[in-house]
Order: C-alpha cells, then structure tokens, then sequence
C-alpha cells in the first residue's frame, strides 16, 4: 500500500478513518483471497510552520498500531523538507520580463516508491504468492506493476484510492487480473488494534 497515496487521495479531512485496520480493509476488498501479508509503505512527516504540530506524533503511533498486526509491516522512506525558488501562481512577471519567484518550503517523500517497486518485484521473483496487488495512484508505479505482470507472468491486482473516471489510466493499461476501488466504505473496518477512531 502506498500510504501518502492513500492518504492524500481519499483519508485527507476524514480524520474518523486514519486508523483503519489495513489487514481488514484487504480483506474487505479482497474477500476471494487468502491475504499472506500487507505492507505499508509511508515516511514520517516533518511539521512546516502553519500544520498541525502533533501530526507527527499520531502517526508514529499509527505506524506503531500497524506494527502489532500480525501481517503488517511498514517499510518506512525519509520525509524531507527543503527550501526552494519556485514560480508564483498564477503567473506574473518581473519588469525585466522574468518570471517572479518565491521561496518556499518544499515537502517531499522520499524512497517509499522505490521501496514498494522494489519489494513487489523481489516478491515476484520469489513466486511469493498468486496474485500481487497494490493500492496507489500513481503512475510512478507503472513499470514494477507491468514487469510482475508482464515480464514474470504473475496475476497482478490495482486498489485505486479514486473513483474510476480520475483513476490512473497508465496503471489501468498495465491489465492488471483485477481493479477495485478504495472507497470511504470500504474503510468502515475495525480500527487498528488498541486504536479508537
């Protein structure tokens, strides 16, 4: 599961859901199939002057709920935050005709997508299981996805955080053996272990 993905594309402003029991909602989802493990891959936030200073804070003990199911692990990437000159927006220009400019704070997740390209091809690989499937949105993850389908053979199966008009058409086109889409139902599973929503 690509864990900001979901987050951003269906948990923001529902803050009852965040807790969700990810073995339940794979299950839920997947109601056909024996699940033998789930993966979340995420990094920890860094707080930015304006957020929420315990958004850190919750989800460390998210992850650390995660960590006591049974066939949950999270590979956890690094969450940077670095200065950057960007352009403003809309648009505006300097009297020498340059673009005007601001510096911001610029946040960005790093390695979770490479962590989850890598596991789902090292899986493959080892014939780990039938059938492959991950939750995300982002096309990033097309050329893994094809691979283990294509290239390996193996069945492989999308969860899209949205609704199917707005899901990925480049990951639909990697003809995964099956498509299902995360839905805000779907999350009405029982709250991670020892977790109140």
């Amino acid at each position: 599961m690509d864990g900001s993905n979901l987050y951003r594309r269906l948990l923001q402003g529902h803050p009852q859901d965040k807790w969700l029991n990810l073995e339940a909602m794979a299950e839920f989802l997947l109601p056909e199939f024996d699940l033998s493990r789930v993966r979340y891959f995420t990094a920890i936030v860094k707080p930015i002057p304006g957020s929420d200073p315990q958004t850190r804070q919750r989800q460390q003990a998210h992850v650390r709920a995660l960590e006591t199911l049974s066939r949950t692990s999270v590979p956890l990437g690094k969450y940077r935050v670095d200065p950057r000159i960007m352009p403003v927006h809309p648009t505006a220009y300097n009297p020498d005709g340059t673009p005007q400019t601001v510096k911001v704070k610029k946040t960005e997740e790093k390695g979770s997508d490479v962590s989850l390209a890598s596991h789902l091809l090292l899986d493959g690989f080892n014939d780990d299981a039938d059938t492959y499937v991950i939750c995300t949105n982002d096309s990033d993850l097309v050329t893994p996805l094809r691979m283990v389908r294509f290239d390996l053979g193996k069945q492989t199966g999308l969860l899209s955080p949205m609704e199917p008009k707005r899901a990925s058409n480049e990951l639909k086109q990697t003809n995964p053996s099956l498509h299902r889409q995360v839905t805000l139902d779907s999350l009405g599973c029982e709250p991670t272990a020892g977790q109140t929503t």
